[in-house]
């Protein structure tokens, strides 16, 4: 039973269907790994094993009497706690929230019970979502699977870490400007970033309602579809036939994407495209000059819209935030309106843009991060350092946010370093099924 903990969240709910894995069993196994783990209070905020219990036996009987709901029905998962749930506060990692209890759950919570899945608990993240590094020092800071000593990255720091760890078959996050995928990249994790309005933000606490989406992470990509589905309550992406990547044509985005890289991820990119290479993709250089001016005013259009939302709250209570989260939603009071609306106007033409360059691509790639987990201690005790490293932390991903695109991240075999896959606008199916044949490539 213990080896139920690393297996794919699709193969528990095979065994499941073949009757080879007793839901409340699979429960029990997970429930009892985290109450034991030492590093069970830096990676869950609060469990709800008793709500996930009654879930477990529920699918027990689904699938004795041959109706279970999905693919997943039965599966134990995580939820951020930005996720609205009934009965259990949730706090979305700020002083702010403290003791918040919801009246009524976040809609994806609901679809996603209806479909089986079932509930462990929600886990920690950065302060109402702003940071990429998952730097928590209000909460609890979730570690990287790689070095317990760093960052998780953010903002589905837990998320990813109980995933990681084996205290979790999936986990659902968010992303905002890089959110799912940057803490997927640290943990060797699949990460997807859906697009903005693809599944329901209702319930769910806001950063910036623009840009946030709802995605999971997961082992591999036929989880990470597999979840797609049971969080918007349809039927999966088909993954079979895929195939291979001969014919397929990948976009390297040379623009702002590959500067100042360090070392260990600029060393696996080089070795993910040559493995792409290698099974048949044909990779050419593009620039993109039309992302750089969004790049550049990102800062207006983030902290201006998260600053709208929960300025006034700030202002009379900021005191209770992490010092380097309340300065950056502070920067977004000092945005005129008309600065704002102008930005927002250029962004659009940049999409646009952007879709024709792209076009005739399969997907474009870049490095999912720059950096690698920078340490704990050092963020907490350089204030200049913390600035730098979760700007760059944040970088390449919050481009598929400005482009509004469904993109995903996908390991490269190196610790911590990952490759990202960004597709087009509600092409999650597509670029589902080009990850998965990148992922055999990578993994061969």
């Amino acid at each position: 039973m213990e080896d139920w903990r690393w297996m794919e969240a699709g193969a528990l709910g095979r065994g499941i269907g073949a009757g080879e894995i007793d839901p409340v069993e699979l429960f029990e196994t997970y429930a009892a790994a985290i109450e034991t783990h030492e590093l069970r209070d830096r990676i869950y905020a609060r469990l709800t094993l008793e709500t996930g219990r009654a879930e477990a036996e529920a699918a027990r009987d689904r699938a004795r009497a041959g109706a279970r709901r999905s693919p997943l029905d039965g599966v134990p998962v995580s939820w951020k706690d930005l996720f609205d749930t009934v009965g259990t506060a949730t706090e979305a990692g700020s002083g702010l929230l403290k003791g918040r209890m919801p009246e009524r759950d976040a809609k994806v919570l609901t679809v996603g019970r209806a479909m089986g899945l079932v509930g462990l608990g929600k886990t920690h993240m950065s302060e109402l979502a702003f940071s990429g590094l998952g730097l928590n020092p209000v909460t609890a800071t979730p570690p990287s699977v790689n070095d317990a000593d760093a960052v998780s990255g953010g903002s589905s720091s837990g998320a990813a870490a109980s995933v990681a760890f084996g205290l979790a078959a999936a986990a659902v996050g968010s992303d905002t400007g890089g959110s799912v995928r940057v803490p997927s990249a640290w943990n060797d994790l699949v990460g997807l970033k859906t697009t903005a309005g693809r599944l329901s933000l209702a319930g769910t606490v806001p950063l910036a309602a623009k840009f946030d989406t709802v995605g999971p992470l997961s082992r591999s990509v036929a989880d990470a579809a597999l979840m797609l589905g049971a969080l918007e309550g349809a039927r999966p992406t088909d993954l079979a036939g895929a195939g291979d990547l001969r014919g397929r044509r990948f976009a390297r985005l040379t623009t702002i994407a590959e500067d100042d890289l360090r070392p260990e991820p600029a060393a696996a990119y080089d070795e993910a495209l040559d493995r792409l290479r290698a099974a048949g993709a044909e990779i050419v250089e593009v620039s993109a000059p039309e992302i750089e001016g969004p790049m550049g005013e990102a800062g207006v259009l983030y902290t201006t819209e998260a600053w709208g939302i929960w300025g006034e709250e700030i202002t009379a209570r900021g005191d209770a935030m992490f010092r380097p989260i309340r300065e950056r939603f502070e920067a977004g009071a000092k945005v005129p309106g008309g600065v704002y609306v102008a930005a927002w106007r250029r962004l659009e033409a940049a999409r646009l843009a952007w879709a024709a360059r792209m076009a005739g691509f399969d997907a474009v790639l870049c490095p999912t991060t720059p950096n690698l987990p920078p340490k704990v201690d050092r963020l907490m005790e350089e204030d200049e350092y913390y600035v730098t490293e979760n700007l760059l932390t944040l970088r390449n991903t919050r481009i598929g946010n400005l482009m509004g695109l469904a993109a995903l991240t996908l390991p490269t075999g190196r610790p911590s370093c990952g490759l990202s896959l960004m597709g087009t606008a509600m092409g999650e199916a597509r670029i589902l099924r080009v990850a998965a044949a990148a992922e055999a490539a990578l993994s061969a």
